[in-house]
């Protein structure tokens, strides 16, 4: 199933290039007190959750998707967790390109940087867009592939690792380019874009056979297949259970291929990955005003 948040935080099931309004499945949701939670209550409970749109598509609202605006499916996860040069190539082109490396010539590896986290306040939605930050800086797009979890794993091993994963989204990891830590570099508002909405695991049972690519304003800019991970999924799930506890809601973005360039003020991106789709993002200076909701396409599924 392929569930998505849009406009004024209605709950929705895509279906083509249609979206059934099932937003009253929410009201199985236990009403939240404080202290609030800090995982998310949909995906601890999507199980049900998904069981209920079923019972309520026949009678349900249906609006085409060019005419909402799509939000990210999963609205405050407690972390953004992010894989760094997941791709050999995109190791290599980093290694090479000091704008890339950061005064680090000699480059890393996965194996020896870890993880880092970003902020969840970086988190939009396609039709939200990207604002860029500091325009006199290199801002970079970054095609990802997002995990996201469904449930509590704490030292999970590889093995064992598939069966915490709610579904899967596109990500684009927006990164300024500089010296400073990468967390501090690709936290900006708007710098996570997560969406255009969530697959459940069940429809993607290899997340390492998936086409990916980008484009900006008509050109590709990046493509190139999850297969070409050095770590795959599981992999990712069993190295940040090891070091945080991992909840329902919390995002994993997978590492990107080679081929980031900038991106400026006024450009058009399309991220795609087969089985998910593809979202639209438009890329906008700050202060300006927001574009009318960017299209979504189940192209690639």
């Amino acid at each position: 199933m392929r569930i998505c948040r849009f406009d004024d935080n209605r709950l929705g099931v895509v279906e083509g290039a249609h979206v059934r309004d099932v937003t009253a499945a929410l009201d199985m949701l236990a009403k939240a007190s404080y202290p609030f939670p800090t995982h998310h209550l949909l995906i601890e409970h999507l199980d049900r959750i998904v069981e209920r749109p079923r019972t309520l598509l026949p009678n349900a609202r249906t609006l085409a998707l060019e005419r909402v605006t799509l939000l990210s499916p999963v609205a405050n996860p407690g972390k953004i967790i992010a894989a760094p040069v997941n791709f050999e190539k995109h190791r290599e082109e980093a290694r090479k390109d000091p704008q890339l490396h950061g005064n680090n010539p000699g480059g890393f590896t996965i194996h020896t940087a870890g993880l880092f986290l970003k902020s969840t306040g970086s988190l939009v939605g396609p039709g939200e867009g990207v604002v860029v930050r500091l325009p006199e800086r290199r801002t970079d797009h970054e095609v990802e592939l997002v995990v996201v979890i469904g449930r509590r794993a704490n030292h999970v091993s590889r093995q064992d690792a598939m069966a915490y994963v709610a579904g899967y989204s596109i990500g684009l990891d927006i990164s300024i380019r500089g010296t400073e830590d990468r967390s501090f570099r690709k936290s900006p508002d708007t710098y996570s874009v997560v969406g255009p909405w969530l697959v459940t695991a069940d429809e993607i049972p290899n997340p390492g056979s998936l086409d990916l690519q980008i484009t900006v304003n008509g050109e590709v800019r990046q493509q190139s297949n999850t297969r070409h991970f050095i770590l795959g999924v599981a992999e990712l799930i069993e190295m940040a259970s090891s070091m945080y506890t991992l909840q329902p809601g919390d995002l994993i973005f997978t590492g990107t291929p080679e081929g980031v360039s900038p991106i400026h003020a006024g450009d058009s991106i399309m991220a795609t990955i087969a089985n998910i789709g593809s979202m639209a993002v438009a890329v906008r200076a700050e202060g300006a005003i927001s574009a009318p909701a960017m299209s979504a396409s189940s192209a690639g599924a």
